[in-house]
């Protein structure tokens, strides 16, 4: 079974800079800039393990965003577009079973973050210019 240990050493084998740590809380703060990774949350909550990355703010005005990140969860591999609890920023979230957890399923979690950001990059940047 995977544990905080085995997922902080996953991320490290796979390029990713540990930004912080909580041991205690089991949380992890990594990027990797050439990803377009920045500041994402790896929380470990037995019995899953969670992935939280901030996209943006929700602008003032959304428009079509809410209906667009619907559209744009349907192309991701791993993971979803979502909002907080707030609705006051955009997150990419994916949650992973511990119990099971192997490299390649971060990995997959991983790249599928960063596609995610590298295909929709200028639409969150317009929507952001609201």
């Amino acid at each position: 079974m995977a544990d905080f240990a085995t997922v902080k050493a996953y991320l490290l084998d796979l390029g990713l800079a540990v930004v912080s740590e909580d041991p205690q809380q089991e949380l992890l703060v990594v990027e990797d800039e050439e990803r377009g990774i920045k500041n994402l949350i790896v929380d470990c909550e037995d019995p899953i393990v969670i992935f939280e990355q901030v996209i943006m703010v929700v602008p003032p005005h959304p428009g079509d965003l809410f209906r667009r990140l619907l559209q744009m969860n349907r192309t991701l591999v791993h993971g979803a577009f979502a909002l907080d609890e707030e609705g006051k920023w955009v997150l990419f979230r994916d949650t992973l079973r511990l119990a099971t957890l192997d490299r390649d399923e971060v990995e997959g979690t991983i790249e599928a973050l960063s596609l995610a950001l590298a295909e929709h990059a200028a639409e969150f940047l317009a929507f952001s210019a609201r």
